[in-house]
């Protein structure tokens, strides 16, 4: 940062990872060891470049993703002969925006990888969910709180809305927790990489009705089923829906794991097609 008179800009949520042991792990997960076939990497946030350089010292074709407009000649600097031969593509854009899927080329060897700032991991992993067909795994970096929340499990306090959405179409592995010392500047919290592999098939589409079934689940932690569900329908249905799936109305939203919630919301389709019409 100092060779190129660069500062971390607070309002992009700039926290570069500088640790080169913790990169190299992280690439290690992307795809970094020897591999058959190199992969084609979308990087959300390539930064300066300190996990690119373990991809493209991999063999990998690496797509760059950066919008702060300054530090994309640093990359173009620092990475030239890899530009050159075709392996690096530095793209100034929003990852927000960006046509991800406009980025692949159409293989099935196809990963997703970034340092997500806290403010946008949301809709960053919204988009990732719609890829899940185009991709091999994501590999994120993200605070230790969100990980731990992607990789819950049902029952436990950190188990949310969060977990049932990501899980209905990935299996999550929290690999390992990194350091604040691992940054520049250091954030105030610690933080985890979390590897993504899309199911073979999702357990279900995220269609509106299976939204407001989690939604609502989670709103309300300590409303019982009964409750937090109301709203979806007569108390009748919802006992019909119950007895169809075999859960309890009293027990409350956290006790479910996501097929659960899968056959739940598939339930109350089918008898909202049923009610007769006013």
């Amino acid at each position: 940062m100092t060779r190129f008179s660069l500062t971390p800009k607070h309002s992009f949520g700039q926290n570069f990872l500088s640790d080169a042991g913790t990169a190299q792990r992280i690439a290690e997960l992307i795809g970094g060891k020897s591999q058959s076939e190199p992969l084609r990497i979308l990087e959300l946030g390539a930064g300066l470049g300190a996990l690119t350089s373990h991809l493209l010292a991999a063999g990998h074709h690496v797509i760059a993703v950066e919008r702060d407009r300054d530090l994309v000649p640093a990359l173009h600097e620092l990475f030239a002969e890899q530009i050159e031969r075709g392996k690096l593509t530095v793209l100034e854009a929003d990852a927000k925006t960006l046509d991800w899927a406009a980025q692949f080329d159409g293989s099935e060897r196809q990963v997703l990888a970034g340092n997500l700032p806290y403010q946008i991991t949301g809709p960053l992993l919204e988009k990732t969910c719609l890829l899940t067909s185009r991709l091999e795994r994501a590999v994120f970096l993200v605070q230790k709180e969100v990980g731990d929340r992607l990789a819950a499990a049902p029952g436990s306090k950190t188990y949310g809305a969060l977990s049932v959405f990501i899980q209905a179409r990935f299996s999550v592995k929290r690999a390992f927790v990194v350091g604040a010392g691992s940054f520049y500047p250091a954030p105030r919290v610690a933080s985890a990489v979390v590897v993504l592999t899309p199911h073979a098939e999702p357990i279900t589409e995220e269609t509106a009705v299976f939204r407001s079934v989690v939604q609502s689940a989670f709103h309300a932690r300590r409303k019982t089923l009964r409750n937090a569900w109301k709203s979806l329908g007569s108390l009748e249905m919802l006992e019909r829906v119950a007895a169809k799936t075999g859960v309890d109305l009293d027990a409350r939203g956290e006790t479910l794991d996501v097929r659960q919630f899968a056959e739940v919301a598939r339930a109350l389709e089918q008898a909202r097609g049923q009610e007769p019409s006013s």
